[in-house]
């Protein structure tokens, strides 16, 4: 049998998946929970782990007054940058270490990378993790056995997709630390992801006058305010079913209370409540536009409610992915190895999540999002317990990414 390219990466990734795995579990076993974002170990970790692979990453710390301002501990993010000769476009793949905290539920250790039927468990290893394991050995296969003659591969591993991407690919790019032509953002799923939607997180401080229980005239209830408020929100969210996105995959905008806290006691008339909403936007709407109508709605209701003031805090404001033009070689590349390798049509569409892919968007970088993953998102477990990963859609994943590079390159 003649051997292709494709074929040659594809060998070169099977010799070398068991070495991948562990790769990807000593990955696992530092912990990135953000909050609180303490994740400078794991870059100092994954620095170790690719020096032994004789790999020579840049650090790139973020100064602890940024990262302090945006509601971390610590950050280094790290780049690889592989140039193989003048000319050509350079290519970032772009990963995310940073993960939510594991939660409860779990029946294996969330930091274990234990494998069991074909699968390997613990938070991040779906997403994103995985993909610093995908990007790194597609271009190690790359450089193995068709080492491109022009053009660039830059790996990006950051730490700050969970709050929005402002001091990790956010910084890099502020910095001018890169500038790729094209970005393969880590993925989650087996579509390829040409656009997202964004994301408005606001904290509302519903303040009235603290009182006995007894005596509750005497106070002002700001609960009874916040039940009010929250349900001028409620009807709002009902309306937003009314507006459909043109992007197959994304249906409508929509609006969530995730948290509520307030009042002291019992027997007391609580006089301070707050709650933190999370306002999913579409790609067509204007992100800044959705946050004014929404603190007019809530100044408004305040507004009629006596003895009651209102604060509005914006925690999050992360911007939709919009498809750019120059994105098709990428769609066209990951789609073609893609049904090669899974033997079925690989679609191209939008997702109602966000990422902080946006930011190489609003840069003007074409970009797609694939990755690692399985058919869904929910089928992994992302962000919820026993959180896992097919180690055959790894392999295929990764298999993918090598050919697409070596087209892209060409």
């Amino acid at each position: 049998m003649t051997m292709t390219p494709y074929t040659q990466l594809d060998t070169w990734i099977d010799t070398h998946f068991d070495e991948q795995v562990k790769f990807l579990q000593e990955l696992i076993r530092v912990p990135t929970d953000t909050p609180p974002g303490n994740n400078t170990p794991h870059a100092e970790r994954t620095f170790e782990l690719l020096q032994a692979m004789g790999i020579e990453a840049e650090k790139h710390p973020v100064p602890d007054t940024e990262v302090r301002a945006a509601g971390l501990q610590s950050i280094t993010n790290l780049i690889v940058r592989h140039r193989y000769g003048a000319g050509g476009k350079t290519i970032a793949l772009n990963a995310h270490g940073d993960v939510v905290p594991p939660g409860e539920g779990w029946t294996r250790d969330p930091y274990g990378g234990e494998i069991e039927d074909g699968k390997i468990y613990g938070r991040a290893s779906a997403v994103s993790k995985c993909d610093f394991s995908t990007f790194t050995y597609a271009m190690r296969a790359l450089e193995a056995v068709c080492k491109p003659a022009k053009g660039s591969v830059e790996l990006l591993f950051t730490y700050d997709e969970e709050f929005g991407g402002e001091v990790g690919p956010g910084w890099l790019l502020k910095h001018q630390l890169t500038r790729p032509d094209l970005m393969i953002a880590a993925g989650f799923s087996y579509q390829v992801i040409t656009a997202h939607n964004g994301c408005l997180q606001l904290e509302v401080t519903v303040h009235g006058q603290m009182a006995h229980a007894a005596i509750p005239e005497s106070g002002v209830d700001a609960l009874q305010a916040a039940v009010q408020i929250l349900n001028v929100l409620y009807a709002q969210n009902a309306l937003y079913k009314s507006i459909s996105s043109q992007v197959e995959g994304i249906n409508h905008p929509y609006l969530n209370v995730g948290l509520i806290e307030g009042g002291t006691n019992t027997n007391v008339i609580p006089g301070r409540v707050s709650f933190k909403l999370d306002r999913r936007m579409i790609p067509e709407e204007n992100a800044e536009e959705v946050e004014a109508g929404l603190r007019e709605l809530i100044a408004r209701t305040a507004a009629g409610l006596p003895g009651i003031t209102v604060d509005v805090r914006r925690m999050l404001l992360a911007k939709s992915m919009r498809p750019l033009p120059g994105n098709q070689p990428l769609v066209d590349a990951i789609q073609q190895h893609g049904k090669a390798i899974f033997g079925e049509d690989i679609p191209a569409l939008g997702t109602p999540l966000y990422t902080d892919v946006r930011i190489f968007s609003e840069a003007g970088i074409p970009g797609v999002i694939y990755g690692a993953g399985p058919r869904t998102v929910l089928e992994s477990n992302a962000k919820r317990a026993d959180e896992r990963l097919e180690l055959e859609d790894l392999r295929r994943a990764t298999k993918v990414i090598a050919r697409a590079l070596h087209d892209l390159l060409s």
